[in-house]
Formats: C-alpha cells, sequence, structure tokens
C-alpha cells in the first residue's frame, strides 16, 4: 500500500508520526520564510503562544515608535509635562501604544509635520495589524477541529480465546462527531535483500465505521492468521521498529464540516498483556451515562499466556 511514506529504512530517522499527528519530517533547502506559512503556524500555536505572540508584537512596535519619538524630540509632542528622560520616554511609549490603537486620548498630540506624518503612518500600521490579528482570531475559532483525546499507550490484550491490539479515545468537548471512520497502518522496518525496508500493513479493526461518536472507541485489530503482528512475542514488539498509525475522520455537526485526526504509537508505546479499564457507567439516578475521561489512559496488567 502507498502511505506516502518512504520505505528505504536507512533513510528514516525516528518515527512517521508525532504524538500531535504532525509528521515528523525537518525540511531543508529553503529559506526560513520560504517554507513557513506565517498564517498556519498563528493558527497551529497554542492559545497561550498566540497571545504571547501577539503581546510580544503590540510591545515590541511601540519600543519602535517610541525611540522615534523620542530621538525626533519630545518637544514634538505637545502636552507633555514631565522632566526626567525615563518619564519623556514612557510617555512617548504610551502616546504610540494609544496611536498604534487609535485611541487617541488628547492629552498629548504631535506637532510639526515629521512627527505627524510618522504618528498617521503608525496609525495606519494599527489598523492593519488589528484587522490581521482579528482575522486570525477568528480563524481560530472557527478552524475544524476533531477534538479527540487517545490513550498514552497501545495494548495488546486477551480477545476471544486470542489478542488483540487495542487502542482508545475519546471526544473531550462538547461536540457531535458523526460518520467517525478510523484507518490503522502498521509500519514496520524488515529487512529484505540483507538491506533494512519499511513495510506498511492496513490493519483490519473489528469495527472501523461508527454512527456517533459520544463514548469512547475502542479499536480493536484482532490478531489472527491475517494480521502481520501474528506470532508476534512480547519479545518481538520490543525489539522490532514499528509503528502504529492512526487516522480518524468524522464529521462535526457544529462546525458543519468533517474534521480529521492522527496519532501514532512506536512499539515501545505498546502494553503487552493488559486492558483498559471501563471509563464510562451509570450516572446517579440511572438517568444519564458518565464518560470519566480521567480514566483514558488506565490500563490493568493481565496474564497473557505467551503461545495464545
Amino acid at each position: 500500500m502507498n502511505t506516502g511514506f518512504g520505505t528505504s529504512a536507512n533513510s528514516y530517522g525516528g518515527r512517521f508520526l508525532n504524538k500531535d499527528g504532525q509528521a515528523n519530517i525537518k525540511k531543508t533547502g529553503l529559506g526560513f520564510l520560504e517554507k513557513y506559512s506565517w498564517f498556519h503556524s498563528m493558527l497551529a500555536v497554542s492559545g497561550t503562544h498566540f497571545f504571547l505572540i501577539i503581546l510580544l508584537f503590540f510591545v515590541s512596535i511601540n519600543l519602535v515608535f517610541a525611540v522615534v519619538y523620542y530621538l525626533l524630540g519630545t518637544e514634538y509632542l505637545s502636552g507633555m509635562n514631565v522632566e526626567s528622560e525615563i518619564d519623556k520616554f514612557g510617555e512617548a511609549f504610551f502616546f504610540s501604544a494609544q496611536t498604534f490603537t487609535t485611541v487617541g486620548y488628547g492629552r498629548i498630540s504631535p506637532t510639526g509635520f515629521l512627527t505627524s506624518a510618522i504618528s498617521s503612518f503608525q496609525a495606519l500600521i494599527g489598523l492593519l495589524s488589528f484587522a490581521v490579528a482579528t482575522g486570525l482570531m477568528y480563524g481560530r475559532f472557527s478552524q475544524p477541529r476533531a477534538f479527540l483525546k487517545y490513550s498514552h499507550n497501545a495494548i495488546i490484550a486477551p480477545y476471544k480465546n486470542g489478542k488483540a491490539l487495542m487502542i482508545r479515545l475519546a471526544p473531550y468537548k462538547n461536540t457531535a462527531l458523526s460518520d467517525a471512520e478510523c484507518r490503522l497502518t502498521l509500519g514496520i522496518s524488515e529487512n529484505e535483500n540483507g538491506a533494512p525496508v519499511n513495510k506498511f500493513y492496513q490493519l483490519e479493526l473489528e469495527l472501523d465505521k461508527i454512527n456517533i461518536l459520544t463514548l469512547s472507541w475502542t479499536l480493536v485489530h484482532p490478531i489472527n492468521e491475517n494480521s502481520p503482528l501474528y506470532q508476534f512475542t512480547k519479545e518481538d514488539f520490543e525489539k522490532v521498529k514499528g509503528e502504529l498509525m492512526v487516522f480518524i475522520k468524522a464529521f462535526d455537526d457544529k462546525f458543519s464540516n468533517t474534521v480529521v485526526s492522527r496519532t501514532s504509537y512506536i512499539f515501545p508505546e505498546i502494553v503487552y498483556g493488559a486492558k483498559f479499564q471501563p471509563m464510562f457507567q451509570r450516572g446517579s439516578g440511572n438517568q444519564t451515562t458518565v464518560l470519566n475521561l480521567e480514566k483514558l489512559n488506565l490500563f490493568e496488567k493481565v496474564d497473557f499466556p505467551a503461545e495464545a
């Protein structure tokens, strides 16, 4: 099967996908501005980093203009009634911030052609900057996302007198995901003609589609004669280089759009001989079902015959 990943194991370092679903690829050969889309980067960063970047930009650009006003001479800023140089620079900074945001309290105003021209140019930059920031804010809030959490580990568990590979996931926002489907791909390094080669297999799931995803969903791949993991022992999972890649696609009613999610598990993240603990039960009064998201990663070790 064609997964989009290369087959030469010698050309690959580390895992194929990171835990957050992003490809573990570092691109070179282009300049920094050419290989990164600042728009996509601003949409992808965490909320904390996003607001820190906005704050840093706001402070930095006002510091630059404050220096310009200070060097031009604070006598060209009418209404400034301070004596010390530090206070003058502080007033220039806050005048810059008021001009940038187009607040304009009126206590300090520019005099002279050059200072007025610079403050007008700064006001234009402020209008454009806030328009861009507003667009980014809207893009972040309106961006369709699959709010899914995955178990930290995949497990090999007893299953129908045999064993099965299991991965658990669950939605964690107040969204409604319907028509969810999953593809589970195994990438494994094998020797072929004396050279390591990456081989990829589509793993069959007991259930690869569900109508609505409201509770937890345990992906189950029965390990039988048709599975590439057949006769794999605990030692094999410890010494063989392999990775499980999970691809989820669903329809979000709130976004009215298709959302996707990805993650991966390398073989050291697979626990051999375990089973997941239940993570939902009846609520008080038997009127609701309670989904305990804090139990998503909980499993317990079980006796697992090596020959099973």
